[in-house]
């Protein structure tokens, strides 16, 4: 009980998190990890459970995405469910104990972008002479990160919409959401095929996460930005450290 209580606890707070900043996984994942489910699994049931949450956001962005000039929809969809199926498949033919080891620096890196993430969308913006928009050069080496951890993935994804010229931050914001929900959909069969999904604790993250996704606006309203994100940087450093202390100590 007392974990399915944390499952849920950390599925609001990660659902919270996603509505006005991003960065979610950092709470859900570790979460599942400490929750017991093994690496491997708690990454596939966290990508898994934030789907609903996914969905809503992206009905929430409909009008900015049908307001999209020159996207062509289908075709990113479509390679976006490709990657996150290469990535998806990366994940299954890894071992725990390889993935263990690569969480701590997956975690940090997706944390350094979530900081930085303004300079990096500025530094990406730069890009846009020599980047394709809506190129497969770009789309789907982030796909298939999403696919294979889907932590910093929101941040990493608008990085590369500013790389492509895009400007208006609600088109990129809901071209985000549907994207992450088509990966999340390719996952989900994927992961479900590999057996690599705990059923009953994605269930109670993903209640979490539709109750906190609700509840994120009026946070948003109240809580400056940049305090925001220095607390979720904060989790994710935090986050970072706990696992490389793991690591270190064979835990």
């Amino acid at each position: 009980m007392l974990e399915f209580t944390l499952l849920f606890v950390a599925g609001v707070i990660g659902g919270v998190m996603n509505a006005v900043a991003g960065g979610g996984t950092f709470i859900t994942f570790p979460a599942l990890v400490f929750a017991g489910v093994p690496p491997i699994a708690a990454n596939a049931t966290s990508t898994v459970a934030a789907l609903p949450g996914y969905l809503t956001a992206t009905l929430g962005f409909r009008r900015d995405l049908a307001a999209m000039e020159g996207a062509p929809m289908l075709k990113l969809t479509l390679w976006t469910v490709v990657g996150g199926a290469v990535g998806c498949g990366l994940l299954l033919v890894s071992s725990n104990a390889a993935f263990a080891v690569l969480v701590p620096f997956l975690l940090l890196v997706a944390t350094v972008i979530f900081y930085w993430s303004d300079t990096v969308r500025r530094l990406a913006s730069r890009w846009r002479s020599v980047v394709t928009p809506f190129g497969l050069g770009t789309l789907l080496p982030m796909s298939i990160y999403g696919g294979y951890f889907n932590g910093g993935l929101g941040i990493i994804m608008l990085a590369v919409f500013a790389m492509w010229g895009m400007t208006d931050l609600h088109q990129m914001n809901g071209l985000k959401s549907w994207l992450s929900f088509a990966l999340a959909v390719i996952a989900a069969v994927v992961f479900a095929v590999g057996g690599k999904i705990v059923w009953v604790p994605a269930a109670m993250v993903s209640a979490g996460t539709i109750i906190g996704g609700y509840a994120g606006a009026p946070v948003a309203r109240r809580i400056p930005r940049h305090t925001l994100r220095l607390l979720i940087a904060a989790v994710g450093f935090g986050m970072s450290a706990i696992f490389f202390w793991r690591l270190i100590n064979g835990g």
